[in-house]
C-alpha cells in the first residue's frame, strides 16, 4: 500500500513540476454563461475575497477523472472560493451548456486553446492550484485530489 501512495504522490509531483511557484499568472479569460463578450480577471475575482486562500480547479469536459471530482468540487465552493477553468472544452457557450447539462453551479472560466492553463505549467486534467491570501501558488497537484486533500491544501494556504 505504501508503494502505491508512494507513485501516486510521486506522478503527480512530475505532472505539476512546471507549475510557477511565487505570484499566480495574471490571467483574463471569457466567463461561461455570461453574456457573450464578459471576461473575467484573476484579480478582479480575488479581490471578491480580500484575505483568503482561493483554489483554481482546471478541468475539461472529456475528461472522465474530471468527472468524479466534480461532486468535490461543488461541496467545496460551499465553503472556500473556487474559480473553476474548462481547459480545451469549446467556447463559452458550449461550456455553459456542460455546465448546465450536469447541473454544476460553477464559476467558470473558459481556456478554449489551453494558452491559459499554459501559463501555469499545465499540460494535464484535472489540476488543483491553491492561492494564499497574497496571491502566491502555495500547492498545486494533477490528477485526482480527494476533497480532503483539496480542503486540506486551502486550510494550509490560509493558515500558515
Amino acid at each position: 500500500m505504501l508503494v502505491i501512495v508512494a507513485v501516486v504522490v510521486g506522478v503527480s509531483a512530475w505532472q505539476a513540476r512546471h507549475v510557477p511557484t511565487g505570484p499566480a499568472p495574471a490571467f483574463s479569460a471569457p466567463l461561461a454563461g455570461a453574456p457573450a463578450g464578459t471576461q473575467i480577471t484573476l484579480e478582479q475575482w480575488r479581490a471578491r475575497y480580500p484575505g483568503r486562500a482561493v483554489a483554481l480547479h482546471v478541468w475539461a469536459e472529456w475528461c472522465p477523472i474530471c468527472r468524479m471530482e466534480e461532486s468535490s468540487i461543488t461541496s467545496l465552493q460551499q465553503d472556500w472560493p473556487v474559480l473553476t477553468i474548462a481547459m480545451r472544452s469549446g467556447e463559452a457557450a458550449q461550456v455553459a451548456r456542460v455546465l448546465a447539462q450536469r447541473q454544476l453551479p460553477w464559476l467558470t472560466a473558459v481556456d478554449a486553446d489551453g494558452s491559459l492553463s499554459a501559463r501555469y505549467g499545465l499540460q494535464a486534467v484535472p489540476a488543483f492550484i491553491v492561492l494564499d491570501p497574497q496571491g502566491n501558488i502555495r500547492h498545486a497537484a494533477v490528477g485526482y485530489t480527494t476533497s480532503v486533500g483539496m480542503r486540506l491544501r486551502l486550510w494550509l494556504a490560509q493558515n500558515f
